[in-house]
């Protein structure tokens, strides 16, 4: 089969590898689609963060060079031994959270801090190929009424209504969000269900911004002070990254506010002084853990549009071109779907 393998920091080459056969407690799926998350562009642009090189994922078993890419879903091919809940021709989203099942996280529960946490397609094979094999527990069943293009944003998706239920947003208030990629979006798209009265959002693309208007914005702009005025906001999501953005976040956050801290950075420093003197809260949020049940009733059942946010569909012998250096040398390109091949669902 083809797969796009990373081998380090600029190096990812779509080759032929052979399918990995399930084992017991596996499934192999024919991917429909795998899109490209941040985290696979980080991977790409300057890794490794997360791919183990060397010492392999203890869940895993696996060390770079890898399959990457773990928003995927597709059909299933192959059961492995001891498996049940899914059989050939199931169409499936993947979940895909490593986790132990042993750790006292896991066991609580809160299996997306497990102490072996992890995900298929950056810390062991993913789905930008024709063929996966996956743990059986990262596969939901999709209704007939739920594509397979909604299925492939659900990852994304998840991670938005994990952050949004973890803020804990009381009927009325509002809420501010800034950085307006696929997380952003999807929070913009979300939040309302969970009761802000009033969502605001700010990037300097204008092309983000006017989706995120379709989307449920009522007001967007370049910067988040300007759209969101006043007193603050209640809750603000940060979704980009940096220590100037969480600082754009607090300021623009009402005293006794949250701050809902997504995106991926390393060091930052605060005012520490100010924080405590205007009883600001920064809350963490990381994966998501029994998010895509809601998710698959939302699409099935309410008629929610979460493939709103897709802005191109690419084979994958493409991945690289079209997709990551795409992704990395503009705004123009929101969420990128890869269609590994195959039949077209």
């Amino acid at each position: 089969m083809r797969a796009a393998i990373w081998y380090g920091a600029k190096d990812v080459r779509v080759e032929d590898v052979p399918v990995t056969p399930p084992g017991p407690g596996e499934v192999t799926i024919e991917v429909a689609y795998c899109g490209i998350c941040g985290s696979d562009l980080h991977e790409y642009a300057d890794g490794p963060h997360a791919v183990p090189v060397g010492d392999p994922h203890p869940e895993s078993g696996v060390a770079a060079p890898l399959v990457l890419g773990h928003e995927f879903c597709g059909t299933v091919t192959e059961v492995g031994d001891g498996v049940n809940g899914v059989v050939l021709g199931d169409r499936v989203a993947v979940e895909p959270h490593y986790r132990c099942g042993r750790c006292p996280r896991c066991l609580a529960g809160e299996y997306n801090i497990c102490r072996n946490f992890g995900f298929a397609g950056l810390m062991g094979h993913g789905g930008l190929a024709e063929r996966a094999t996956v743990p059986a527990y990262m596969l939901h069943r999709l209704p007939e009424s739920v594509s397979l293009e909604q299925a492939a944003v659900f990852e994304p998706a998840a991670v938005a209504l994990h952050a949004v239920r973890r803020a804990g947003i009381r009927p009325g208030e509002t809420v501010a969000v800034l950085g307006l990629g696929p997380i952003g979006l999807l929070v913009t798209q979300l939040a309302a269900r969970y009761g802000a009265g009033r969502i605001v959002a700010a990037d300097r693309s204008p092309a983000r911004r006017e989706l995120a208007l379709r989307l449920g914005a009522a007001e967007a702009g370049a910067d988040l002070a300007d759209v969101v005025g006043g007193e603050g906001a209640d809750v603000v999501f940060e979704a980009v990254g940096s220590e100037g953005t969480l600082r754009a976040c607090l300021a623009a956050t009402r005293r006794g506010g949250r701050v809902m801290f997504l995106g991926l950075t390393g060091t930052v420093s605060l005012d520490a002084f100010a924080l405590v003197n205007n009883e600001q809260t920064i809350m963490t949020s990381v994966g998501y853990r029994d998010a895509y049940p809601e998710l698959i009733h939302m699409v099935a059942e309410e008629g929610v549009d979460l493939a709103g946010i897709v802005t191109s569909t690419i084979p994958l012998e493409r991945v690289v071109r079209d997709g990551f250096e795409a992704l990395l040398g503009g705004q123009e390109q929101v969420k990128v779907l890869v269609r590994p091949g195959g039949r077209r669902p």
